[in-house]
């Protein structure tokens, strides 16, 4: 007659492994959906990072030009990168009569009412040349 005695070997039983199986999965899975998130994410951060270039851009040219808008509303695209970006421009007076803030407002066009980047600035009046 055949009897079974316990072995005493070190080693791990088919529970133990298949409850270390199921914890590894768990980590597993909840990394990959931290990696999904973070791959959605990266594409709205770069809209955004084009956003902001397009209202410095703005910005820089009415500086550089030594503009002196008009107050009220002006509006456009420009494209950057690969991307198509709506700017609203909102230029008002001050308190200062020699300065005008511009508010740049950039948008995706398919979307203007929610903007991206506001970006504001101010632009001095440039002084009368005397003949």
């Amino acid at each position: 007659m055949v009897t079974w005695r316990p072995i005493d070997s070190p080693g791990f039983t088919l529970v133990e492994v298949l409850v270390a199986m199921t914890i590894v999965a768990v980590a597993l899975l909840a990394g990959l959906r931290v990696a999904a998130q973070g791959t959605r994410h990266v594409g709205e951060l770069h809209t955004r990072l084009f956003a902001t270039w397009v209202a410095s851009d703005r910005l820089a040219e009415h500086r550089a030009r030594g503009d002196w808008l008009p107050v009220g509303v002006r509006s456009g695209t420009r494209r950057q990168g690969e991307v198509e970006l709506g700017w609203r421009e909102q230029v008002s007076v001050t308190p200062n009569a020699a300065f005008r803030r511009i508010d740049v407002y950039v948008f995706v066009p398919a979307q203007p009412e929610h903007s991206l980047v506001h970006a504001v600035g101010f632009l001095v009046h440039p002084p009368q040349r005397r003949p």
